[in-house]
C-alpha cells in the first residue's frame, strides 16, 4: 500500500504525477460531468465463504436509501487494477488485486437524480453509469467497513435480496444473466 495515502476518509493514490491519474474534480466540474457524460465505474458483488453477498444501505443519490453492492468511479487515467485496489480498500477495508476477481460483465445504471440533487431542489441532473461489474470472495467477514457511502451493511442470500423491494435494481442485474454485456 505505499502507493496509496489516506485523504478525507478516502485512500487515493500518492503521487499522481507518476499514474498521471487525475484527482477527484470540484464540485462544479463534477456536476458539469455527470450532466454531460457518462461515469465509468466498478461495482463488486462481493461473498463470504458462505455465498451471501454483501450489501451496503446507500447513505446518498443516486439510490440513496437503497440496499447495493459496494463500488465506486474509476478516475482519469486510473488503470482498471489500480481502481480494483483502491476500490476494494475504500469500500471493504482491504486492498484485493483485479486477477482474483471473477468479472461478471459491463452494465449500464441510469438515474433520474445525481449526487448533487436536494429535496427542495428543482434542478434535475440525471446519472449514467457504465459499469465494470466483479465478484469477489471476502477472504475475512470481520473487516472494518467504511461508513462514507454506506451506513449500514449486512449479508443477504441471494434469493433475499432478489425478493426484496429495499434492495436497488441495479444490484440484483449482477444475479440475471440477461442483464449487462458480455
Amino acid at each position: 500500500m505505499d502507493w496509496l495515502q489516506r485523504t478525507n476518509g478516502f485512500w487515493q493514490i500518492k503521487d499522481l504525477s507518476v499514474a498521471n491519474v487525475k484527482p477527484f474534480l470540484d464540485e462544479s466540474v463534477f456536476k458539469a460531468v455527470i450532466d454531460n457524460a457518462p461515469l465509468i465505474s466498478i461495482d463488486l458483488v462481493v461473498r463470504n465463504a458462505s455465498g451471501e453477498v454483501l450489501l451496503g444501505q446507500r447513505l446518498n443519490r443516486p439510490a440513496k436509501g437503497f440496499w447495493f453492492v459496494p463500488g465506486g468511479r474509476i478516475l482519469k487515467n486510473e488503470s482498471l487494477s489500480a481502481a480494483f485496489r483502491r476500490l476494494t480498500l475504500n469500500e471493504l477495508g482491504v486492498e484485493m488485486d483485479i486477477v482474483t476477481a471473477r468479472y461478471l460483465g459491463l452494465y449500464e445504471h441510469f438515474y433520474a437524480d445525481c449526487v448533487f440533487t436536494k429535496d427542495s431542489s428543482a434542478e434535475k441532473i440525471s446519472t449514467h453509469y457504465v459499469v465494470n461489474g466483479f465478484e469477489v470472495i471476502l477472504p475475512d467477514e470481520n473487516v472494518s467497513l467504511p461508513n462514507i457511502q454506506h451506513d449500514t451493511y449486512k449479508w443477504f442470500t441471494e434469493s433475499e435480496l432478489l425478493n426484496s423491494e429495499k434492495v436497488h435494481d441495479h444490484s440484483k442485474w449482477y444475479f440475471d444473466k440477461d442483464k449487462g454485456f458480455l
